[in-house]
């Protein structure tokens, strides 16, 4: 893809925004792969300053109380079901796995650097190209 990637993306938790239904805030909820396999729990959200939309989820697996856990950003487009217990991606354990990861800490981290190959590693529209459109998931 050679479309420019939006800036804009932050986390929902450094905002005062708040999603506009409480009950599709899943931070802290577990994150399964379509093999039922847990994944990890979803750390925090990424919304799209501009369109006010969440469009990655920051899932945390491994560590100790918060440290030395793992990060990947999972595509909201992704997500194929999500309860109150559970959040769940199209995609296996191992496949998620190996999904590129970074490292939230690195003052220097900006979540589109990568964008254009997180959305292709998972075989998605990336939000800022033409044609696309906003998944309507399964919430709760």
């Amino acid at each position: 893809m050679t479309e420019d990637v939006p800036i804009g993306l932050i986390q929902l938790d450094d905002t005062d925004l708040m999603l506009a239904k409480p009950e599709d805030d899943v931070r802290g909820t577990t994150v399964v792969g379509s093999d039922g396999e847990e994944i990890g729990k979803v750390s925090t959200l990424f919304i799209d300053a501009d369109e006010r939309r969440v469009r990655l989820l920051d899932v945390a697996s491994g560590g100790l109380l918060g440290m030395g856990a793992e990060h990947r950003l999972i595509p909201v487009d992704a997500v194929v079901e999500v309860t109150a217990e559970q959040v769940t991606i199209g995609k296996t354990r191992s496949e998620i796995a190996s999904a590129p990861g970074y490292d939230p800490d690195l003052e220097e981290f900006k979540p589109t650097d990568d964008l254009n190959s997180l959305y292709g590693y998972y075989g998605m529209t990336p939000y800022w190209a033409p044609g696309y459109r906003y998944p309507g998931y399964p919430f709760r």
